[in-house]
């Protein structure tokens, strides 16, 4: 599974390196990004879980 992050979308709250910081971070401007190419085995209910508690539903994994 892969995660992404629409950054233009993002507005940093920090929900989802807090849910899942295997995959997640903040970058300098404040906005998450996904810092793997292939979310962790072990780790795809975190992200999905990040996902749908995204408040601006910038994160997509598929």
């Amino acid at each position: 599974m892969k995660a992404r992050v629409d950054e233009e979308t993002c507005i940093g709250c920090g929900l989802c390196p807090s849910m899942c910081e295997e995959v997640f971070q903040l970058n300098e401007d404040g906005k998450a990004y996904s810092i793997v190419e292939e979310v962790p085995a072990g780790c795809e209910e975190a992200a999905k879980d990040a996902e749908t508690s995204c408040p601006v539903n910038a994160i997509q994994c598929d």
